[in-house]
C-alpha cells in the first residue's frame, strides 16, 4: 500500500521559455465564428461583452483586446464586424490588438477631468454600430448570481447601471456570462492548442519565480526582499502578489510588507501571471524543530493527508471524469472540519485566475479535452498549524490535441513530457496519459523552506 513521506527529492530545473507563443488573427477570426454560434444558440440578436483592467478575460478572449486605465465594450451582431468602444487612451492602444473588430472612440470611458470634447451619447453610437430597438440582448461582464445548486439568474447584472439601463432602452436584456464561463461549454472552458501553449508559457515563468523565492527567502530578509527573488520580466500579471509571512500568512491574500521574516515563521507566496497561478504555503523552518512544540507534528498532521489529497486530485483528473468525483476523491483525505476546506479543490483557469468549477459536491459535470484547470486544495485551520498548499494548474488534452502542441509547440512539449516523467518516477503520482501538468513546480510540496531538498512524494 503506497503511502505519503516526507524524502530527499531534486526538483528538477526545466529551464525557462525561449519562444513566446502568440495567438494570430486567424484565432479570432475562428473565435468570432463560434461566438456568433452561440450567440444563435442563447437566442441572442446582439451581444455586448463589458472589459476592464481587472475583469479583461472575455474580452481579450474575443477580440485580444485588454482594457488598460479604462473600461471598454464590445459590440457583437451576426452579421456585422463587431465594434469596440474604448476611451481616450484605450482607443489608440486597442489598435495593437490582434483581433477582428473596429474602434469607436466613447469618451464616457476615460478617466474623470480627461478630455469629453468628443463626447457623443451611448445610445446614439450603439444605434450606428447596428443595435436596433426590440433586439434580444445578452450582456457579459465577469460573473452572474448562481444558487449553491447552480441555478443562474439572468436578470442579475454586475455591469455598470448606466449600461444596462442604456441597453433596455433597445430590447431585452439577460446576463450572458455563462456564453463564456460556463464549466462544461463555455467558449472559455475549451482551449485552442495555441491558449494552451500560451498557458504553459505563462505558467512556466510563474513557477519559476516561485521556485526563485522558496529557494531564496531567508530569516532576516523583510517580505519585500524576499520578493526580489521572483525576478518579474514585465510578463502581464493577473493577480496582485500574495505574500506574508509571521501573523498575517493566516490571511493568505496579503500584499509584502517591510516586516523581517522570522525563523520558525509561517509563510506563503502566490504569484499570477495571465494564464498561471502557483501558490505554496509552509514554515520558514529546517525541520519540525524550529516549529511551537505545540505543532511539531505538522507534517503528520496536516501535510501528509493534505498532499494524499493532491496525489488523489491528479490521479483522479482526467478527460471524462464528472467534477464531484474529483470532489470526492480528495475530500476523502481533507473533509475533517479540522482542515477547513471550504472553496472547490481545483476551477478552471484561463486569463482570469479562476473563471468557473465543475468540481463540486454531487457535480455531473464532465471534463473535456482543452480545459485548464488549476489544482487548488486550500486548508483553512484557523490553528497554529497553519496550512499546507499546492497550487498549479494542468491541461487535458486526448490524443490529438497532444499530438497538435507536440508538433507545434515542441519546447513547450518537452517540458510537460518531463514535468509528466518527474512526477511519475520521482513523485510517485499516476497521471492520465491526458494530464499535462503547465507548472515548473507541479505537486513539489516542501513544508520546511530552509530545507527544499525534503518533499513529499508517494512510496
Amino acid at each position: 500500500m503506497r503511502r505519503a513521506i516526507l524524502t530527499d527529492i531534486e526538483l528538477p530545473d526545466y529551464g525557462d521559455p525561449v519562444s513566446e507563443p502568440v495567438l494570430g488573427r486567424s484565432i479570432y477570426e475562428a473565435r468570432l465564428a463560434r461566438l456568433k454560434q452561440a450567440m444563435r444558440r442563447h437566442g441572442l440578436d446582439a451581444l455586448v461583452i463589458y472589459g476592464d483592467r481587472e475583469h479583461v478575460a472575455n474580452i481579450s478572449w474575443a477580440t485580444g483586446h485588454d482594457p488598460r486605465f479604462e473600461e471598454a465594450l464590445l459590440l457583437v451582431l451576426p452579421d456585422r464586424l463587431p465594434v469596440l468602444f474604448a476611451g481616450n487612451e484605450g482607443y489608440p492602444y486597442a489598435e495593437a490588438a490582434p483581433g477582428v473588430f473596429e474602434r469607436r472612440l466613447w469618451q464616457a470611458l476615460s478617466l474623470m477631468g480627461q478630455p469629453r470634447d468628443r463626447l457623443s451619447p451611448l445610445t446614439g453610437l450603439l444605434g450606428e454600430a447596428g443595435l436596433r430597438p426590440g433586439m434580444r440582448i445578452g450582456l457579459a461582464g465577469w460573473k452572474g448570481y448562481e444558487t449553491e445548486d447552480g441555478v443562474f439568474d439572468p436578470s442579475w447584472f454586475e455591469t455598470p447601471h448606466h449600461l444596462v439601463e442604456t441597453l433596455r432602452g433597445f430590447g431585452e436584456v439577460s446576463n450572458a456570462a455563462l456564453l463564456f464561463m460556463h464549466p462544461e461549454d463555455g467558449l472559455r472552458a475549451i482551449n485552442e492548442a495555441d491558449q494552451i501553449a500560451c498557458f504553459e508559457h505563462a505558467a512556466t515563468k510563474c513557477s519559476s519565480a516561485l521556485r526563485r523565492f522558496i529557494l531564496g527567502a531567508r530569516p532576516g530578509m523583510t517580505e519585500f526582499q524576499a520578493c526580489r527573488n521572483l525576478a518579474l520580466d514585465g510578463t502581464m500579471q493577473s493577480v496582485h502578489i500574495n505574500m506574508s509571512a509571521g501573523p498575517r500568512a493566516r490571511f493568505g491574500l496579503c500584499s509584502p510588507s517591510s516586516r523581517i521574516i522570522a525563523r520558525g515563521d509561517p509563510i506563503v507566496v502566490g504569484l499570477g501571471l495571465m494564464g498561471a497561478l502557483n501558490c505554496r504555503a509552509g514554515f520558514m523552518a529546517e525541520t519540525a524543530g524550529d516549529l511551537p512544540p505545540a505543532v511539531s507534528d505538522y507534517v503528520e498532521r496536516l501535510v501528509t493527508p493534505y498532499f494524499r489529497a493532491a496525489v488523489a486530485w491528479y490521479e483522479t483528473i482526467g478527460i471524462g471524469v464528472p467534477g464531484g468525483e474529483i470532489f470526492e476523491a480528495v475530500m476523502a483525505h481533507v473533509g475533517e472540519p479540522f482542515f477547513g476546506v471550504g472553496l472547490n479543490p481545483g476551477h478552471l483557469i484561463h486569463l482570469d485566475e479562476w473563471v468557473h468549477s465543475p468540481i463540486r459536491k454531487g457535480g455531473r459535470m464532465t471534463l473535456a479535452s482543452g480545459m485548464a484547470l488549476q489544482c487548488d486544495i486550500i486548508p483553512a485551520t484557523g490553528t497554529d498549524y497553519f496550512t499546507s498548499n499546492i497550487e498549479d494548474g494542468i491541461a487535458l488534452a486526448d490524443a490529438t490535441l497532444r499530438a497538435d502542441l507536440a508538433t507545434r509547440y515542441p519546447e513547450a512539449w518537452s517540458r510537460i513530457e518531463r514535468r509528466r516523467a518527474f512526477m511519475t518516477d520521482t513523485l510517485g503520482i499516476r497521471l492520465k496519459p491526458e494530464v499535462l501538468p503547465l507548472s515548473n513546480i507541479s505537486a513539489w510540496l516542501p513544508p520546511f523552506w530552509l530545507s527544499p531538498g525534503k518533499a513529499m512524494a508517494m512510496r
